[in-house]
């Protein structure tokens, strides 16, 4: 740490003098990480609400049983504990042409490139947004609760993770820890699906282990819900994107555009609902390019995973393995591959569950 630690002061630096972007980043990253607390401090110190915790003791117990069980690694990530005072960690900001559903991209040293850009500070996001706006970009801002440093830094969970339910939480630590389990620089749709399908495994037999049948239910019914999303979401993209390769002239493609966004935000307020959720808060922000791609990015190869998982007989070294196998390919072939693998599986979308015992 001292090492990374200084590194990142001359960064800011260097930074300060010119304006760039990483000024805010690094004083963002040391503004957490100088926050953190040893969780077995704070759940030591008399002064700590018992709702607080209760849900650290809960983050210990998934904690532990992300090592022993899932193959997580066994370091200092999720052992302390930060107070942000403030709803979200960063806000992401996602942007796509105006007549294209793929993503603006950003490239970092050590994430490579990314589909997002992400700010400690929401009115920093919000006037970077502005500006890609008035380039002609759709864009999207969202907050985020939680995110991963790959390992290079001891992650803390955050207060911010804390807005969630007990399961949300212990899914959102074995998604993040997944991360440093397999990370592959400039491909945001494999490393979200990758964490995504450890994430669902790890939630099964961590609620398994607990004997809460009713929580998996109710997990898997948001997971069932946001697939029934992303779907919508998909299917819009792809009618976009047919528009947009025409021979028309763009106000053409505008109208088509507007009428395609505007069914398409008709079906998720039926879907969400009719599920008892409030569809009013989902479409707060308009839909646009952006916003699609905001969520396929994090859901296009999860099927994929989920077969891959289920050819290893849902045993984790053997679907580790793998998808390190995977990741090795280049990006056409890996792409191709988990195409392939979810349309041959397509009966594996259902529950993780196996009888198999897991292999560390």
């Amino acid at each position: 740490m001292p090492g990374w630690r200084h590194a990142l002061l001359l960064v800011l630096i260097l930074c300060l003098q010119t304006g760039c972007y990483y000024a805010q980043a690094v004083s963002g990253q040391l503004g957490v990480l100088a926050r953190r607390e040893p969780i077995a401090e704070v759940l030591a110190d008399s002064a700590t609400p018992e709702q607080l915790a209760e849900r650290l003791r809960l983050v210990q117990e998934a904690r532990r049983f992300s090592v022993r069980e899932l193959g997580l690694p066994d370091n200092d990530s999720y052992r302390s504990y930060a107070d942000l005072e403030r709803d979200y960690v960063v806000w992401n900001i996602f942007a796509a042409p105006e007549f294209s559903v793929a993503a603006k991209q950003w490239c970092y040293p050590i994430a490579g490139c990314v589909s997002y850009r992400g700010y400690f500070k929401e009115a920093s996001a919000r006037r970077a947004a502005e500006k890609l706006r008035q380039r002609g970009y759709d864009v999207f801002v969202g907050g985020v609760a939680a995110y991963s440093t790959l390992g290079r830094f001891d992650d803390p969970v955050l207060s911010t993770m804390l807005r969630w339910d007990d399961v949300q939480l212990v899914a959102v630590l074995f998604h993040e820890l997944a991360h440093q389990v397999l990370y592959v620089k400039d491909d945001t749709g494999f490393n979200e699906a990758f964490a995504s399908a450890v994430e669902a495994f790890g939630v099964e037999r961590f609620l398994t282990s607990r004997d809460s049948g009713e929580l998996y239910a109710s997990y898997l019914e948001r997971k069932a819900l946001r697939q029934q999303l992303t779907a919508k979401l998909q299917a819009a993209r792809e009618d976009l994107r047919t528009y947009y390769q025409e021979t028309l002239d763009d106000d053409e493609k505008r109208l088509l555009k507007e009428h395609r966004l505007e069914q398409l935000g008709n079906e998720v307020r039926t879907l969400l609902n009719g599920a008892g959720r409030n569809a009013d808060a989902w479409l707060a922000q308009p839909l646009n390019n952006a916003r699609l791609l905001s969520v396929s990015l994090y859901e296009e190869h999860v099927p994929a995973f989920r077969a891959m998982l289920e050819n290893c007989a849902q045993e984790l070294e053997c679907f580790y393995e793998e998808a390190r196998r995977v990741s090795r390919l280049d990006r056409a072939q890996r792409d191709a591959y988990l195409e392939e693998l979810a349309t041959r599986c397509a009966a594996c979308f259902g529950s993780t569950t196996s009888n198999s015992s897991l292999r560390r």
